[in-house]
């Protein structure tokens, strides 16, 4: 199982729990991410991905994202695409 860097998270949302994401390599609905920090650890599918407001499929290196996810997350946190 091999994990490549896609992102960093800047900021997180207690409601509704959203990580907001520095995209650094492309994001699909459906991919399984790797949330890892000093103190997250843990991998969760996309499910909900919307930059703006407006829900999106897939996100490309440069841009920033806000990933619902299930647990919380700290800005530092680095994000990988599990492959």
């Amino acid at each position: 199982m091999s994990q490549k860097k896609v992102g960093s998270v800047f900021k997180f949302y207690v409601q509704p729990s959203v990580a907001a994401l520095e995209v650094e390599g492309e994001i699909n609905m459906g991919d399984e991410l790797h949330f890892q920090g000093a103190t997250t650890d843990f991998t969760m599918k996309v499910t909900s991905m919307q930059i703006e407001g407006k829900e999106v499929k897939t996100v490309k290196k440069g841009h920033q994202v806000g990933i619902k996810t299930p647990e919380r997350v700290r800005p530092g946190d680095e994000v990988f695409k599990i492959a």
